[in-house]
């Protein structure tokens, strides 16, 4: 519940510590005096948009905070995940400026606005006037039924299936659609693959080829340059002829000379080398005896290779190789994919035969339940002075799923006996649309964990004794939860249990909004104003205390 709430600089306020109590509050005040203003400060609380023109004069932000006791909410899960401090009387706090800012604080940590709403709206609910248009949503005549039928953990567990069938239906269809472009790609694909195969790249070493082609292609000279060395060096008059010569002489005088014999030394070295350099030409000559159709072998060889090298773009083998084997993965896991495809078609037929059985469930119980639920509508509508007044939940099957099961639901509003029932935002009028919505709010308030309520002149369009019965339908709501009502009519005021009203004077040339408490002689007095405007006489308070007796 809200144990407080402090509003700085917003509209016509200047400042206000309000203080709430448990139970039914309401709040009263002149067409025009500010009681919008709480109802905005609390939708900023609410993780709302904010609305900059609402910042007062006096600063250049304005403050909202709320004090709220959230003891026994089994919150510290939320706390935990949003790494927020847990106290039990957290302190939630909306800050506005006039440069377009807007921050948020749970117990002055900073948050997002998602997380604040995620925060405040499990604890409090606004409802206005403008409300009852939720009648003609079905998501939301839907939630009624579960929530009076007690099946909305069984709509939470079937939406949560459902989400993840749904989930799992979309991977199917991307992966079918992705083994659809594999198909249409897989010709190609295998065609590119056997180029590549055909190349033997694991085989064939294409720089060694491209060598061996270079050396096919310039034979005549290479052999012309192996024989130009044997020529030289072994030919008559050649290398080794002359070396042979100078050789002999030099061993014929080396015992007389020390530098003779090293000379000799160095000499028959040269030989030995000269020898080598011959046997190594002799060795290459034989290499290079190319056969012409080995040649046109290689040059087809390194042809391809060249062709299907500029085909991919790359410059390399090992760049080939690796493509060839991106290919070869792609043929295997197109076999996969059809393999993961069988495997999720099978285990959706699965999931879809659980979901039949769970929406039947589901189905089953919010049909066992909507009779009981009727009744205990009928019986909370003639409270509120709708005596003869049906509301039906015509439930029906639909062909296919949603998060919420196969469950078709309208609700069906018959205002008096005999007549037909129709639709309910076809025949209810403004002021047995607030009384219905009231009905259903407060079986709701039984079974929903909500810590506060604050209704927003939901009595427009009623007055008498239907008012009585919607401000005694109030206070029985507040005996469970804090309620809080805008209101303008004496009949609900008389049943709160605390009093608020909203004053607005001119200070100092300036328009101001003030929040008072009002005493029970105030009390008294307020609500024969709501009954005889600004001139109370003696029977209007005699009736103030009546209706608050």
């Amino acid at each position: 519940m809200i144990s407080s709430l402090r509003i700085e600089n917003f509209a016509l306020i200047d400042a206000a510590n309000i203080s709430f109590n448990k139970g039914f509050t309401v709040i009263t005040g002149e067409t025009g005096s500010g009681k919008s203003i709480l109802l905005n400060a609390l939708n900023l609380i609410l993780g709302e948009r904010a609305n900059f023109s609402v910042i007062g004069n006096l600063k250049d932000k304005s403050t909202v905070e709320a004090e709220i006791e959230i003891g026994g909410f089994d919150l510290e899960i939320f706390f935990e995940a949003n790494e927020l401090d847990y106290f039990d009387k957290t302190i939630v706090r909306r800050e506005i400026s006039k440069q377009g800012r807007s921050r948020a604080f749970i117990n002055d940590t900073p948050v997002q606005l998602g997380v604040l709403k995620a925060f405040s709206s499990q604890l409090i609910h606004i409802h206005s006037q403008y409300n009852t248009l939720e009648l003609k949503d079905v998501n939301f005549q839907l939630r009624v039924l579960d929530v009076l039928a007690e099946t909305e953990a069984d709509k939470s567990f079937f939406a949560q299936k459902f989400e993840d069938y749904s989930r799992r239906k979309k991977l199917l269809s991307s992966k079918r659609e992705e083994l659809q472009k594999s198909i249409s790609q897989s010709d190609y694909n295998n065609f590119q693959l056997e180029e590549l195969e055909a190349l033997q790249l694991m085989s064939n070493d294409f720089e060694k080829l491209q060598n061996d082609l270079r050396q096919g292609e310039n034979a005549d000279d290479i052999r012309s340059a192996y024989n130009s060395v044997i020529d030289s060096f072994q030919g008559n008059d050649g290398v080794l002829d002359k070396l042979g010569g100078i050789l002999s002489a030099l061993r014929r005088a080396e015992g007389y000379d020390e530098q003779l014999k090293v000379l000799s030394t160095r000499i028959e070295a040269i030989t030995i080398e000269v020898n080598d350099i011959v046997d190594d030409a002799e060795e290459g000559i034989q290499k290079i005896d190319f056969d012409p159709r080995k040649l046109d072998e290689l040059v087809a060889k390194i042809d391809g290779y060249n062709r299907i090298s500029l085909k991919h773009r790359v410059n390399t083998q090992s760049e080939l190789m690796a493509i060839m084997l991106e290919l070869q993965s792609s043929s295997l896991s197109h076999g996969k994919l059809e393999e993961e495809i069988q495997l999720l078609e099978s285990e959706l037929i699965g999931e879809q035969k659980e979901l039949s059985m769970l929406a039947s469930d589901l189905h089953s119980k919010r049909l066992g339940a909507k009779e009981k639920i009727e009744d205990k509508i009928k019986l909370e509508l003639s409270e509120l002075k709708l005596e003869n007044t049906e509301l039906i939940f015509d439930l029906s099957l639909l062909d296919e799923f949603n998060s919420s099961g196969n469950s078709k639901l309208e609700i069906l509003f018959s205002p008096n006996v005999g007549v037909a029932a129709v639709p309910i935002h076809k025949a209810a009028s403004g002021g047995e649309l607030s009384r219905v919505m009231l009905a259903l709010q407060s079986l709701m308030s039984s079974k929903i964990q909500l810590r506060t309520m604050l209704f927003d002149e939901i009595d427009t369009g009623v007055s008498g004794d239907v008012a009585q019965k919607m401000g005694a339908t109030l206070k029985k709501m507040g005996e469970a939860m804090q309620v809080i009502a805008i209101t303008h009519l004496p009949q609900v005021a008389a049943k709160g249990a605390q009093h608020l009203k909203v004053l607005k004077e001119i200070v100092d040339g300036q328009t101001k909004s003030f929040v008072v408490l009002l005493d029970d002689n105030q009390r008294i007095e307020e609500t024969a104003r709501l009954m005889s405007g600004d001139q109370i006489n003696d029977a209007a308070l005699e009736n103030a205390k009546a209706l608050m007796a």
